[in-house]
């Protein structure tokens, strides 16, 4: 028997049937945006050339033709992420704060996408944003007089400590019940630690006992800020002096 055709009414006892959605054509960026809605639900780890297919509602094979393989998926989603970086016009006369508010800003967006920064680290920026971003760091030290050998050095070290940090964020917020604030949860944890130091033996760790509210009282923005300005403060001694500072 023939199909029933789409100008015909539906049979009795019958139903309806759906139109079939109509489908997207498959592109890299559509892959690349797929990839990052899953990896801001379900994390890296998650991010699969199977399992961004099957929200596609393709194979596995047809995503090759676009992307050569995780690994330039992963790349190509840290980019894609990038592109959420607001970059600061250089002002020379205010190099070191706007490399810290650049730092800050880079934590921001990668801490707002899971742990996109494991991709980060160990990696070298090649997508167009991610040179953006290390094109303007190289520009504000390079604007306050920072030697090209130490601004090329700085610029990877400066990435380590932000991907660090931001990991470390993630795995914090990644313990954390939906909806509840990180450092708020954590406390009761923090004040069982800060209990434990206390009661440490005084004549072997007199440091540590002396010192138990510095070591666990600052924020992870406080903390994060605080490493940030060391190395700031570091870069900058690089920099000659000029006549009349």
């Amino acid at each position: 028997m023939d199909a029933v055709r789409p100008d015909m009414p539906t049979p009795p006892g019958r139903k309806p049937r759906r139109p079939a959605p109509a489908r997207q054509p498959l592109t890299q960026d559509l892959i690349v945006e797929t990839a990052v809605r899953v990896l801001d639900t379900e994390g890296l780890d998650a991010v699969t050339m199977r399992r961004v297919a099957q929200e596609l509602g393709t194979g596995p094979a047809s995503l090759y033709a676009h992307v050569s393989g995780k690994d330039e998926l992963r790349e190509l989603m840290l980019d894609r992420v990038a592109a959420e970086i607001r970059l600061p016009e250089p002002d020379p006369a205010r190099w070191q704060e706007q490399l810290k508010e650049l730092a800050t800003e880079i934590r921001r967006v990668w801490t707002a996408h899971r742990d996109i920064a494991k991709v980060s680290m160990g990696g070298i920026p090649t997508g167009p944003h991610l040179l953006a971003v290390a094109e303007v760091q190289l520009e504000l030290m390079r604007a306050g007089g920072v030697p090209p050998r130490i601004a090329g050095l700085a610029v990877d070290t400066l990435g380590m400590f932000i991907d660090a940090d931001a990991i470390e964020d993630t795995i914090y917020t990644a313990r954390t019940p939906p909806g509840e604030d990180p450092w708020e949860y954590f406390r009761g944890h923090f004040e069982e630690i800060t209990a434990y130091f206390r009661a440490l033996p005084a004549d072997r760790f007199p440091n540590i006992v002396g010192m138990v509210d510095e070591l666990t009282s600052p924020s992870g923005d406080e903390r994060f800020q605080f490493g940030l300005d060391i190395l700031v403060r570091g870069i900058a001694s690089y920099v000659a002096p000029r006549d009349g500072d």
